[in-house]
């Protein structure tokens, strides 16, 4: 079955196959590459890719110089460089209903010896993806990721945008990685082959009744003046289980209980009414203090009731409140040139501002 999901380029229409010149003659270099057809990708449409040397593709909208980070589709990322063989090419084939990337008898830049790699990844206009394998001389996992990472999988994430009030006209661009998928590494080897099936996502629903009646684990959200679902929605918010900002309620709510009861138990050991001296017409004298923990006791169950509503409907208002204001609860790291991190060098630059960026380490 590996041997069919093989995509034999070679007896493809030779005017649709394309070799990029830089991507087969450089290291560290990406190209953008526009598909003819829209590819669903974690519940939004992608028209453009950008593919790069080190044997993966990048998936996201803004190209910086650290495409490794999150955002890829990696059928084998590593530190390959085509330049240093004639025979390395990375060659891509688009039919209009799917795209081929070949990274064609590719070495790595830190080991030449160990040999040549040869393997595809095809993304379908389903949202299928298949990675195939024809040549790997060595096993994965023993591929060194000190100059490069190595990955075999897919990662996306959503892309906020703050404004820093300092400065005027300067923008910060932060990236949050909210769900990555992480292949085995032993399990690559020569003539084999993974395939991907997408889950539903609101992207398949037209209408608003049947995007607000769905079943699939998303609260999806129509957009009427647009007369869709909300792309921009669906892109920064994942799945419910993917929501780390949430308040946790089993690691919380023990030490909540404990506290009222503790609070319940200093009120059963103070005197009742009919014991406290009083005049007509007033109060026990511990009555603010029932009512001050009666406060405190409303307080927390409407927080609680609160955190329930915002973790089974992560698209709400309350939910993409939290997500932008308080964005140091996701796990992140910062960028910064010359830290050690491999840099990519995008082709053709579209002109955007190199900003700070934020990378997120594994969910």
């Amino acid at each position: 079955m590996s041997k069919d999901l093989w995509v034999n380029i070679d007896q493809m229409d030779k005017e649709k196959v394309k070799i990029h010149g830089i991507l087969s003659n450089t290291h560290r270099q990406a190209a953008r590459v526009n598909l003819s057809f829209d590819f669903p990708f974690y519940g939004h449409f992608l028209r453009e890719i950008t593919v790069a040397t080190g044997g993966f593709i990048y998936t996201g909208d803004v190209v910086h110089r650290m495409l490794t980070a999150t955002q890829y589709i990696a059928p084998l990322m590593a530190n390959f460089d085509p330049s240093v063989s004639r025979n390395s090419t990375v060659i891509y084939f688009d039919n209009g209903t799917a795209l081929v990337v070949q990274w064609d008898h590719v070495h790595l830049q830190d080991n030449y010896n160990l040999g040549s790699f040869t393997f595809q990844a095809t993304l379908h206009n389903t949202g299928r993806i298949v990675f195939a394998y024809k040549e790997i001389p060595v096993e994965v996992s023993q591929i060194s990721s000190v100059n490069h990472p190595v990955k075999v999988g897919l990662s996306d994430a959503f892309v906020v945008v703050h404004k820093i009030q300092q400065i005027p006209n300067v923008r910060r661009r932060t990236i949050y990685e909210y769900h990555r998928v992480e292949l085995t590494k032993t399990r690559i080897t020569n003539s084999t082959a993974v395939e991907m099936m997408p889950l539903p996502t609101c992207l398949q629903f037209t209408s608003c009744s049947s995007c607000i009646s769905s079943q699939i684990n998303f609260n999806c959200s129509w957009c009427h003046r647009l007369n869709r679902f909300d792309t921009f929605i669906m892109r920064r918010v994942p799945q419910p289980t993917h929501v780390p900002f949430v308040f946790s309620l089993s690691k919380h709510l023990p030490w909540l209980f404990t506290f009222l009861v503790i609070l319940l138990e200093f009120v059963k050991t103070m005197p009742a009414d009919n014991s406290v001296d009083r005049t007509p017409g007033t109060h026990p004298q511990h009555t603010g203090l029932i009512l001050g923990i009666l406060l405190v006791m409303l307080i927390m169950v409407a927080g609680v009731l609160v955190t329930v509503y915002i973790y089974h409907h992560p698209t709400s208002a309350a939910s993409i409140f939290l997500i932008e204001r308080r964005p140091s609860r996701w796990p992140a790291m910062k960028f910064h040139r010359g830290a050690g991190h491999p840099a990519y060098a995008e082709v053709e630059p579209v002109g955007q501002e190199k900003e700070g960026f934020i990378e997120s380490e594994q969910c």
